[in-house]
């Protein structure tokens, strides 16, 4: 599995947004008025009024909005310089799409969504989720809007393998014995970074969250609106956070859901999200074992955990079969229960598919496995892993300079998590081997002069651990911490009512939630 920094966004998570009613601590709420649509003067690099010569042909284009074929959703092309430090030598073209505000009402502006990743598309959440299944309050008030990020889906997207040469790629074992298997699996990520040179090697240096930062400015200005207002999850928060950085005087309403810690080296970050899915695994155990069918054991979550490994040991000396000419080994099976920690109604699930899979009969991962990778059933990938490896390779120096430094760190992962340790760690090698040199470097973000934002963690969240949370609202010199005391990946729509009111009350009349309120 191909897992540094996959920050994603489920997509059975979000489905639904939940309206359960559930309790909250953390005191009375503060005032604090940051409206999407109040006058100030912006700082630095091009605004709607006043853009920078350079990109005012950008900043001033009209865009011309289309029926998308999905009802009530309109369409539009944008285009953004390909690189920001030479506008003039071409262009890039993103896809966005709106649905207007419903009413009643007065209209706040534009509200922009990003699902994370990096390498999830803006455009397929907005239409299959965000605009139809955001609070009705808050779709009431905005225009619901998205932009895939450039290389993303719509957004003249990265490709690297294709179909065939992903399900190879997929199945290479991550947890090599010997020489052979350490060499098998760096040629696997040789040959992927070779596939996105080879296939898109024009648009590589050049997908960064940075670029895509400063296009959302664009979209921004196109769109009318003087201050950005924003729900980010995931991947998406560092988008949000790396936007109030570069445009502090353009933020208006910004909240940012499952927090990334962007003073993280890469393979801290690896090392800490290996810990977040060991977090997650011990709550599905507890879980697992109080039932009868546990197909772990009902002994204890240490014996579920070690039942779990002694599995994942198993199918790598002996795949099991899955009925189709995919068999079921160890890293799709690792991707498989991954892939069901990001949310805990797929615990069920994932019950299920390991019952069936130390049967014999690997159907049931295989599928979990091949959601997360966004497999199609006629054998297609979405490029969601290729974008997320361009983002990411793009975004943060390599973890590992070489096998060797990723064998020297087996033990610290392993000491994260048992149970995920060791092939996370290898993982995390992918980006040695990256054709073009990162530009980002980890550092943290204060966004002197923005507006309040909150920062929205989940105890819980196996993907961006709850201490990102915590460091990333500490270092926003305007960051306001909302908590969310539970499980999954996100807080925002996933059935805290304490979370969505706290949220929706912020975007519609910009009270802040009081730093430190924690809700259940």
């Amino acid at each position: 599995m191909d897992s540094r920094r996959l920050l994603r966004t489920s997509a059975t998570a979000l489905a639904v947004a939940g309206l359960i009613l559930s309790g909250c601590t953390g005191g009375s709420d503060a005032a604090a008025p940051a409206g999407p649509s109040s006058a100030t003067s912006p700082s630095g690099a091009a605004t709607a009024a006043t853009p920078d010569p350079a990109l005012r042909t950008y900043y001033g284009q009209k865009p011309a909005w289309r029926d998308c074929g999905v009802p009530r959703f309109q369409c539009a092309t944008l285009r953004a310089p390909l690189d920001y430090a030479k506008p003039e030598a071409g262009e890039i073209k993103l896809a966005v799409s709106r649905v207007a505000a419903t009413g009643p009402g007065k209209r706040l502006g534009s509200l922009l969504v990003n699902p994370g990743g990096p390498g999830g598309s803006a455009v397929g959440y907005l239409q299959g989720y965000a605009g139809i299944g955001y609070p009705a309050p808050v779709r009431a008030q905005y225009d619901m809007v998205a932009v895939d990020p450039r290389g993303v889906a719509r957004s003249e997207p990265v490709d690297c393998l294709t179909g065939p040469q992903m399900d190879t790629y997929t199945q290479v074992d991550q947890t090599p014995d010997d020489a052979a298997e350490t060499g098998a699996l760096a040629a696997s990520f040789m040959s992927f970074a070779a596939g996105c040179e080879k296939r898109s090697g024009a648009i590589l240096p050049h997908v960064s969250t940075v670029d895509t930062a400063r296009d959302m400015d664009i979209v921004r200005a196109v769109l009318g609106d003087e201050k950005l207002t924003y729900v980010g999850a995931s991947y998406g928060t560092f988008l949000g956070a790396t936007y109030a950085e570069l445009f502090p005087a353009r933020v208006g309403r910004l909240v940012l859901d499952g927090a990334m810690d962007p003073s993280l080296p890469a393979v801290d970050l690896n090392r800490d999200q290996t810990a977040g899915f060991e977090t997650a695994f011990r709550a599905f155990a507890a879980d697992c074992v109080t039932k009868p069918d546990c197909p772990l054991g009902t002994k204890s979550v240490a014996a579920a955990s070690d039942n779990l490994k002694a599995f994942f040991r198993a199918v790598d000396a002996d795949p099991v079969p899955t009925g189709e000419s995919r068999a079921l080994g160890e890293s799709l099976a690792t991707t498989g229960v991954i892939a069901a920690m990001y949310d805990e109604g797929a615990w069920p699930q994932l019950r299920e598919a390991l019952t069936r899979a130390i049967g014999g009969e690997g159907s049931g991962l295989l599928a979990l496995a091949d959601s997360y990778y966004e497999r199609e059933p006629d054998g297609s990938y979405a490029n969601l892993m290729f974008a997320n490896a361009a983002v990411n390779c793009l975004d943060l120096p390599a973890s590992f300079a070489g096998p060797a430094d990723a064998a020297k760190a087996v033990p610290s992962f392993e000491k994260a998590s048992p149970v995920f340790g060791e092939g996370l760690a290898w993982a995390a090698l992918n980006c040695t081997y990256w054709p073009t040199p990162a530009t980002g470097r980890p550092h943290r973000i204060t966004a002197d002069g923005a507006a309040p934002i909150v920062v929205v963690g989940t105890t819980r969240d196996p993907a961006t651990p709850y201490k990102w949370a915590q460091s990333l609202a500490d270092q926003l010199s305007s960051g306001s911490l909302l908590t969310y005391e539970g499980d999954g990946h996100t807080a925002y729509g996933r059935g805290s009512d304490c979370i969505d009111t706290a949220i929706n009350t912020y975007l519609l009349d910009g009270t802040v939630p009081k730093d430190g309120k924690r809700c259940t």
